[in-house]
């Protein structure tokens, strides 16, 4: 078995030399479009005060949550200020919230057809496995090949690393409706695109929103690696304190990058169990208007007034009174 080796490497290299020399324009577009739009947001959320951004994120939090969650939020990001990552903090949340939003576009639809189609499955299947087993700094190196140094590659990876468990755990959801209720809909004569819009989706909203959250958990664990190529944000702190091991800035960096994560996290997992989270504001005003409506229901409409029949009937039997019966003599 000596000097036997199949060159996998090399034809993979090909490959990506050819992909790269003939769809330049295509990466030239995704380029510009990603930065664009991480470029954007991150300009907008520094731009903005800080304390807006603070109270607006401690709101959302309440509202979806609890108030804990919320004084915790407001804590959290104080403390990212306080360690003067709050300009790193929030490019990486730019770079998150991307990523997250162009895999969830990708994933969903995909999930939805592979749930819908046994032919798909079968495809996405081994490339599901492949893309959830590869290193995540493997995903790099295609990435500075077709798009150079900067947060585009990071962005691309990131999708590429966060995508699959958000079509695994779609599918998941959708299969995982009742067949019965799916053959009322069609018994009831509804379309496919009906049954999915009114019914399918529904159902699996909770399977499909603990898919979106694990996208966001790996897209923000990505997003730090993702310094390593260029791009803003925690991660190339995390990355220049390794290179100058320097304790203090990677504890302070890894310590925001927990915040933003927990956050997040809870965010969205409250998203898919809104019904379970009686102490956020939505729990709390529902409740309010349900015992609001509540006396009005059980009080009924109102009862009619009692008449006095006694009287009436009296009066009647006066003026046409009962006939005696016939008696008949022998």
């Amino acid at each position: 078995m000596d000097g036997f080796r199949i060159p996998v490497g090399a034809w993979v290299d090909s490959a990506v030399d050819w992909v790269r020399d003939n769809l330049s324009g295509f990466f030239d577009v995704v380029s510009v479009v990603v930065r664009f739009l991480v470029g954007g947001l991150s300009d907008v959320l520094l731009s903005a005060p800080i304390i807006a951004v603070i109270v607006v994120a401690a709101l959302l939090a309440w509202l979806l949550r609890s108030w804990r969650l919320a004084l915790g939020t407001a804590i959290g990001f104080a403390l990212i200020l306080a360690m003067g990552q709050w300009v790193t903090a929030m490019q990486t949340l730019a770079l998150v919230l991307v990523a997250t939003v162009v895999a969830v576009a990708i994933a969903v639809p995909l999930g939805i057809w592979s749930a819908r189609n046994a032919t798909v499955r079968a495809v996405l299947k081994p490339i599901l496995d492949f893309m959830q087993t590869m290193p995540a700094f493997v995903y790099l190196i295609p990435a500075i090949t077709f798009f150079s140094i900067g947060v585009v590659p990071g962005v691309v990876s990131t999708v590429i690393f966060a995508l699959p468990p958000g079509v695994r755990l779609t599918e998941l959801g959708i299969r995982g409706v009742d067949s019965e209720t799916v053959e009322a809909g069609h018994a009831f004569g509804a379309t496919p695109g009906q049954i999915l819009r009114g019914i399918q989706l529904p159902l699996a909203m909770p399977t499909i929103m603990a898919g979106v959250n694990q996208v966001i958990m790996l897209a923000l664990s990505m997003a730090v690696v993702a310094g390593i190529v260029g791009a803003d944000g925690l991660g190339k702190e995390v990355v220049q304190s390794i290179s100058t091991v320097n304790l203090p800035k990677g504890v302070e960096a890894g310590l925001s990058v927990v915040i933003l994560a927990v956050y997040l996290d809870r965010l969205t997992a409250a998203l898919g169990n809104r019904a379970d989270n009686r102490g956020s504001l939505l729990g709390v005003i529902a409740r309010r208007r349900a015992a609001r409506s509540a006396p009005t229901v059980a009080a009924g409409p109102a009862a009619a007034p009692r008449v006095d029949t006694s009287s009436s009937d009296a009066e009647r039997e006066k003026a046409s009174p009962r006939r005696a019966p016939v008696s008949t003599g022998h």
